[in-house]
């Protein structure tokens, strides 16, 4: 991936977010141990850190690894994630954001692998928002290649270990790129509330 607008993407993912009701906060998601607001608060913190990893402003936020940050969500989050997404956006729609060296999850790496990551991380969270909330979920058809791309080298990657979601999950050669990403991510296709 060398750049792409990821604005559509973090379009669906507000659409998403905002259709979110309080009664569903609580419920579960495909993403292993994390409620819709641990979701909706990972989702806050990561494009706070990615916007900031694009304009290459390291420092806490991008030094913070995933595992180890708070992902509790504050009262003001319908606002601010929102916000926080449309600044990711604007952040990678600068050519400059996908060339030399960044950091994210306190990892150093080329703007263009960050790049893909965070298509990776706002195509598979949305599905598993959409998912916990019984919403419909079609990704943006560039970010959605982006992660399938960067998931399948991840998988293909010897050193691999579980990935970054867990063991690949089996799905048809024939099946919706959708699908094959999110079962690429470790989460299973079917998965249902």
């Amino acid at each position: 991936m060398t750049t792409a607008d990821l604005g559509p993407q973090t379009a669906v993912v507000t659409r998403l977010a905002g259709a979110v009701t309080e009664e569903q906060l609580t419920a579960a998601t495909p993403c292993p141990g994390c409620s819709v607001r641990d979701l909706l608060g990972h989702l806050l913190g990561l494009s706070v850190a990615f916007r900031d990893a694009a304009r290459k402003e390291l420092g806490p936020t991008t030094d913070t690894r995933p595992d180890s940050a708070s992902w509790d969500l504050d009262p003001g989050w319908r606002e601010r994630l929102p916000a926080a997404l449309d600044e990711l956006a604007a952040a990678w729609r600068d050519p400059a954001a996908w060339t030399g060296d960044t950091r994210a999850g306190g990892v150093d790496l080329p703007g263009a692998v960050a790049g893909a990551v965070v298509a990776d991380e706002l195509v598979i969270h949305g599905w598993d928002l959409a998912r916990a909330t019984g919403q419909d979920y079609t990704p943006d058809p560039a970010a959605l290649t982006a992660a399938h791309g960067f998931l399948l080298a991840a998988a293909e990657d010897p050193d691999r270990g579980d990935g970054p979601f867990g063991p690949v999950v089996a799905v048809p050669a024939g099946a919706p790129l959708l699908d094959r990403a999110v079962g690429l991510s470790g989460r299973d296709p079917g998965w249902r509330p």
